[in-house]
């Protein structure tokens, strides 16, 4: 039996979103370098080798790319929360390893896309639509530290406005991140996270 050489539908599918997911990717490379508005789709469609009118196969306009890499990036952070939580040991443990996720995803091109360009070119639908996934981010982040404390591992504090001391602190890491620096990610987030627990872990915990 010969081979057709028309791909089946789901391989046609697969194929469209990897390079739907490599157009979006170095169009946040370019917003990280560059800057959202400095940047056109034209200089995307160049680092990709392809022509302008490809690009509009995979996203409509250069807005749309925005909010799917600040979408991604802020999905990256869920997922990562997700896995961790409730995996075992203490909730200290979990905050932990839930902080070093989210610094290692702000290093990375979208995570550092969504810090970096931020929401404010968007249109108002799309930025409520970040807002909300944000906000479930920041509410992970609460009820590990309420959690915290209630078990003696965290000391006495306002859970909110240690949720976004964490979250702002780490998010800042990506504003001055050189993946040619003298620092992994790795080794930033222990450095980053050692700091700001010195002040939220019960001494003796």
């Amino acid at each position: 039996m010969t081979d057709s050489p028309w791909k089946a539908a789901g391989d046609r599918q697969s194929e469209r979103e990897a390079k739907r997911i490599a157009v979006l990717t170095v169009a946040a490379q370019a917003f990280n370098e560059t800057g959202y508005h400095a940047t056109s789709l034209d200089d995307i469609a160049r680092r990709l080798n392809v022509s302008k009118p490809t690009i509009y196969y995979y996203v409509k306009n250069k807005e749309e790319i925005l909010f799917e890499c600040a979408r991604m990036g802020l999905e990256l952070m869920e997922e990562a929360a997700n896995e961790v939580i409730g995996s075992g040991g203490s909730v200290y443990d979990e905050l932990i390893a839930v902080m070093h996720k989210y610094a290692e995803i702000v290093t990375m091109d979208f995570g550092m896309c969504l810090i970096r360009v931020g929401e404010e070119p968007l249109n108002a639908e799309s930025r409520r639509t970040l807002r909300t996934l944000k906000r479930g981010i920041d509410a992970k982040f609460r009820s590990l530290i309420q959690r915290g404390i209630e078990a003696g591992e965290i000391v006495p504090c306002d859970a909110k406005v240690a949720a976004f001391m964490l979250a702002g602190a780490l998010s800042w890491i990506a504003r001055w991140y050189r993946p040619d620096g003298p620092l992994t990610p790795q080794q930033i987030a222990d450095q980053h996270i050692a700091l700001i627990m010195s002040g939220l872990r019960v001494r003796g915990g």
